[in-house]
């Protein structure tokens, strides 16, 4: 398959619903198992698209660009700190996720919405760039190396996943997490310096909430919906869900 040219059926939003998943700190193999269902009715319901905002516990994703190079602590460092190691099928190389830091996974259509996979992750890479700027830091994308920089160093990794021409995993987005470690894992290509953070670069705290919100306004401008549904939980997480009803501005 051509991840670079869709089969388009048009942009309709028509009947269209966003259903967005507020959670805490999930662990990522229940996050993958989430995805996964969402992306399962996605592609039976092509008009509508899910998003998970999440964090989770410590642990190293390499997706198809990375390599075991990429981690820069032995197996001996990795076990006492507790560091899981997960191959994924996601582009983009390896990742530390640790606390702090938001993960973004919207599950989306890309054929109902008429984009290829390098323009659906330009707008992710956009929708960052935008929220970057609402705090007063500049993000800069580099071509064909899909994230977001500031100042050189890399403040948000993206890479997608595909099947049947629906979008999932997304992008990793550092608020304030503790960037010490991330000095143990080489994120991307050529990397000189470590990951930075939002919460480094605009030199002062902030409330993950805000980015988060922030976050979903720049991503329904980008892909709009007739409604947007908001989740604090999912059946697959093994608790109720608690829903409230957002209308479409």
């Amino acid at each position: 398959m051509d991840h670079d040219h869709a089969n388009t059926r048009g942009n309709s939003t028509t009947d269209s619903v966003l259903r967005v998943y507020l959670l805490g700190c999930v662990e990522f193999e229940a996050a993958l198992t989430l995805q996964r269902t969402l992306a399962f009715h996605a592609a039976e319901d092509r008009h509508s698209a899910a998003l998970v905002l999440c964090e989770h516990p410590p642990l190293i994703t390499v997706g198809r660009e990375g390599s075991p190079a990429d981690i820069r602590c032995d197996c001996d460092e990795l076990r006492a700190r507790r560091w899981p190691v997960r191959w994924v099928n996601r582009g983009g190389g390896c990742l530390l996720h640790l606390p702090g830091q938001l993960a973004i996974y919207p599950i989306v259509p890309l054929d109902a919405r008429g984009l290829g996979v390098t323009a659906y992750v330009e707008r992710l890479q956009r929708i960052l760039v935008a929220l970057l700027d609402d705090f007063g830091v500049h993000g800069d994308m580099r071509p064909g190396q899909p994230g977001i920089w500031v100042g050189g160093r890399l403040i948000a990794s993206v890479g997608v996943a595909v099947r049947d021409w629906v979008a999932y995993f997304g992008a990793v987005l550092n608020i304030n997490p503790d960037l010490f470690p991330f000095r143990m894992v080489r994120t991307a290509v050529n990397e000189k310096e470590p990951m930075t953070s939002l919460a480094r670069e605009r030199r002062g705290p902030l409330r993950p909430s805000l980015a988060r919100e922030r976050l979903l306004e720049h991503f329904t401008t980008a892909f709009p919906f007739q409604r947007t549904a908001l989740f604090s939980n999912h059946p697959s997480l093994e608790r109720q869900p608690l829903v409230s009803q957002v209308p479409a501005r």
